[in-house]
């Protein structure tokens, strides 16, 4: 089992260097050829399964609360998750008792005879969704919830007498929602909801990287693309991550209201607030640590370049990289290696992102501090619109 992820994850990285043009030997080229013959049938069959929406021969279903969608339109690398953490602590902040449903990306699968239960008996009461959190405590590790929804469910706890987000995960986000509700939940968001049809949204926020907007402009496999860029006009808010001004934001703007002129548009950066210990939540150290030292950093997430252009922003010199597959679930052996490298490097610290953390296992012993960087989002331009969108959720509008 192991080897075959392995080879999997291997598959998907080459697939990736190929899409963004690091491979362009012959193979390559012929690949590619063949890789757009299939996106092409891949955005046949996304639009036909839109049109049966659009024109009700699908149904989508309906929560008796209010659901705000977050989502994009590209394969992760936007930041969408600081972002539905931001909204969520919010409206929590505001007294509404908010549910994330998220489908638990990569999160261990529940056992075969459970999993053919739910298919026939058509009865959700027998296998009931995942709480991570309840809002009070953390109830599954990463494994079992995805390391999305368990950092979610960390970060989001009740304290100073703020109410604790819960969240739940199920592939179906109706059946979640209906089990959230029913432990008060009046608010849901659907984490990474753009594409998930089945329910009914009141608002939809798309994230959009301003740095990479959307790739090479093609669907999968071909490009990053998980439905044409028109369809960002069902969009009511949309926020650019990773925006800093650049000339290029004048360009996303009108290239954006071309397609949708009704969104409100809004600017926002991702900010290190400070570096905490992987292994120890009580050793914080300020981003000034990082200033003439020498570090490794390990990432398996979409795009590591973002993450360690922070690192090296903060004055920190990079000796040693290494990267993964996006969601990679470290083993051991890995993470040894990775420190046997970092310290033939000359390595002082170690350093890996917020959702790496949550995947690593038992550190080894004798290494230099392993710390991960904490980022949260700041709005840069368009408070009013976030205040206008976190306002309307809470009224039901």
């Amino acid at each position: 089992m192991i080897g075959f992820r392995d080879n999997l994850e291997k598959l998907e990285q080459y697939v990736v260097e190929i899409i963004n043009g690091k491979k362009r030997d012959g193979f390559a080229r012929i690949f590619r050829y063949f890789l757009f013959f299939l996106s092409r049938i891949y955005r046949n069959a996304v639009q036909f399964r839109l049109s049966l929406y659009n024109t009700s021969i699908l149904r989508q279903r309906v929560l008796g609360c209010f659901v705000v969608s977050v989502g994009n339109l590209t394969t992760g690398g936007t930041g969408k998750t600081p972002l539905v953490e931001m909204l969520a602590r919010t409206l929590a902040e505001r007294g509404k008792r908010v549910a994330i449903l998220s489908r638990g990306y990569r999160s261990k699968p529940r056992p075969l005879w459970h999993r053919i239960k739910s298919l026939f008996s058509g009865n959700p009461e027998i296998v009931p969704p995942r709480f991570v959190s309840d809002g009070e405590s953390v109830l599954l590790d990463s494994a079992q919830a995805g390391d999305e929804p368990y950092m979610l469910a960390r970060n989001l706890l009740a304290r100073n007498g703020c109410p604790g987000v819960m969240v739940v995960v199920d592939k179906d986000r109706y059946k979640g929602g209906t089990f959230a509700t029913r432990k008060g939940a009046d608010i849901m968001i659907l984490d990474d909801g753009f594409q998930h049809l089945r329910l009914r949204p009141w608002t939809n926020i798309l994230v959009v990287d301003s740095t990479n907007p959307f790739h090479n402009h093609e669907m999968l496999p071909c490009g990053m693309l998980r439905e044409p860029i028109k369809n960002l006009r069902r969009a009511d808010y949309i926020f650019l991550t990773k925006s800093n001004h650049g000339e290029h934001l004048r360009h996303l703007h009108r290239f954006l209201k071309r397609h949708n002129s009704q969104a409100k548009i809004i600017e926002c950066n991702h900010v290190p607030c400070y570096l905490e210990q992987v292994d120890d939540p009580e050793k914080v150290y300020p981003l000034s640590t990082l200033a003439g030292r020498k570090i490794a950093a390990l990432s398996a997430i979409a795009v590591p370049e973002s993450f360690e252009s922070y690192l090296e922003a903060l004055g920190a010199e990079l000796v040693y990289r290494k990267h993964f597959a996006d969601h990679h679930r470290y083993r051991e052996q890995e993470l040894q290696t990775f420190c046997e490298k970092a310290h033939k490097a000359g390595a002082e610290f170690l350093l890996t992102t917020e959702k790496d953390a949550v995947r690593l296992p038992v550190l080894p012993k004798d290494i230099p501090p392993f710390l991960f960087l904490r980022v949260e989002i700041k709005i840069l331009r368009g408070m009013e619109h976030f205040d206008t969108c976190v306002s309307q959720i809470c009224l039901g509008r």
